[in-house]
């Protein structure tokens, strides 16, 4: 099934250094409605994302398992914590800087432990129940909608828009591009976005949201 979400406008700069999105990088817009006012994301999500959100436990088990006393998670706290989710979940609409770390490696030999600096994120209001969700700069951008779950959680569903691309697919188009994941606020005015096993690289990403005006 699609998901549609409002349009939203670039803004210039980021961390990293990466491209700024344009005004054209935006969630997908077919059946922008139907998708934008359904309040079951179990009725959106694939099987397969539904089973990446079932084992989120089992895959903060792993990689921290995986990284044992690595003084780097103790650093980040709560955003590497797995059992921190706080009530008052929902995060106000508005500008965010957002940066990801990686944990755990899908290839033998690969790295453990990746974080990138921060970049440029945004929450806005779709006309529905949900909200969407964008990262505007960075090689790697989520784009995708929130869905309502339970006072402590909201789930993500989206695709991954790459380089140069304008223009998120919808999801369900392209198993390899859809996202599921997990947000939940963490502290005052700081939430998270957990992707348990994503497609690539990784075997659970953290995606940190705190509000630029924080």
């Amino acid at each position: 099934m699609a998901i549609g979400a409002a349009l939203l406008g670039g803004c210039g700069g980021g961390g990293g250094g990466d491209r700024p999105a344009s005004a054209a990088d935006r969630a997908p817009e077919r059946n922008r409605d139907e998708a934008a006012s359904a309040s079951d994301w179990r009725s959106i999500a694939s099987d397969n994302d539904r089973r990446r959100l079932r084992n989120w436990r089992q895959a903060w088990e792993e990689v921290l398992a995986t990284l044992g006393t690595d003084p780097r998670v103790a650093r980040e706290g709560a955003l590497l914590s797995p059992d921190v989710a706080m009530t008052g979940v929902l995060p106000p609409v508005g500008d965010y800087r957002c940066r990801v770390i990686k944990l755990g490696s899908q290839a033998r030999g690969g790295l453990d432990y990746v974080a990138y600096p921060s970049f440029n994120c945004r929450i806005g209001r779709t006309g529905g129940v949900a909200l969407s969700l964008l990262k505007l700069t960075g090689s790697q951008r989520p784009v995708g909608l929130l869905y309502p779950d339970s006072d402590q959680r909201l789930i993500f569903l989206g695709t991954m828009v790459l380089g140069d691309e304008t223009r998120a697919q919808n999801y369900g188009r392209d198993p390899e591009r859809d996202m599921a994941g997990l947000v939940e606020r963490i502290g005052p005015q700081r939430w998270r976005l957990v992707l348990p096993y994503p497609r690539w690289e990784s075997k659970l990403d953290v995606m940190e949201l705190v509000p630029t005006d924080g």
